[in-house]
């Protein structure tokens, strides 16, 4: 494992692949706290940091900015879109923008790695932990589908139900149960970051129009408001930001 400063992600075992979508190691360079600013994913994530604590956090419907102080070292396993509510027996929907402390989570009360372990002991041992919980309460397959399908830029939260031979009531409870919020803001999230993916592939050949468009937006001011409600940034502000 490459513990230099940067982030890194990396595929979860293959056994963990329906709950999780990746891992990942985080080390902020020496020197002055760094402040990252994390945009919303639809997932949930729990988070490992040498010598500090152990936290889920929670989905997030908005920026969050995210202080380091330099050397910190993180370990993170990310739940898919879906997956997080039922393999730790908690409506995400109770840890919404929120970072819990996993001493306040019965699944994992008294079962993360110390704080003071070596990093790839602590890797080795939420990986473990998560594919316990994985035997014990698999990812709701329905809602991992539902997900992937809300993720399609055409996709109707409506369609989707029906597809699941679900009410839109019963579709949206456990939405919010499984991912942490009903299918619409699911659908928001993923366009955006459909966006974000994008500017991170390099320089837009059609501008931010054209990207709108191919995100799934209606046109450029329906991208602003979506990018400025769901980062805290006009479009451009975020295309610069990520560059640097």
């Amino acid at each position: 494992m490459d513990w230099s400063p940067g982030y890194r992600e990396f595929a979860p075992p293959a056994g963990l692949r329906g709950a999780l979508s990746c891992l990942w190691v985080g080390v902020t360079p020496p020197g002055p706290v760094q402040t990252t600013l994390v945009l919303p994913d639809g997932a949930a994530d729990l988070v490992w940091q040498l010598g500090t604590r152990t936290f889920l956090a929670g989905p997030d419907t908005g920026p969050v900015a995210a202080p380091a102080a330099g050397g910190t070292v993180s370990i993170g396993i990310r739940f898919r879109p879906g997956a997080g509510g039922t393999v730790l027996g908690l409506p995400l929907s109770e840890v919404l923008d929120q970072q819990v402390d996993a001493a306040g989570i019965p699944a994992l009360r008294g079962r993360t790695p110390p704080a003071d372990v070596p990093p790839c002991c602590a890797l080795a041992a939420l990986t473990g932990l998560i594919g316990d919980l994985v035997q014990q309460r698999p990812a709701d397959p329905a809602m991992t589908h539902a997900a992937r399908l809300l993720g399609r830029p055409a996709s109707r939260a409506e369609a989707v139900a029906g597809q699941l031979e679900l009410s839109e009531r019963q579709f949206r409870r456990r939405c919010q149960a499984a991912i942490g919020y009903g299918p619409r803001t699911l659908q928001r999230v993923l366009r955006f970051r459909r966006f974000v993916s994008a500017i991170d592939a390099g320089p837009l050949p059609g501008g931010l129009a054209d990207a709108a468009l191919a995100a799934g937006y209606a046109d450029q001011p329906h991208l602003t408001r979506e990018c400025v409600r769901l980062s805290g940034l006009t479009p451009q502000a975020l295309v610069n930001a990520r560059a640097s």
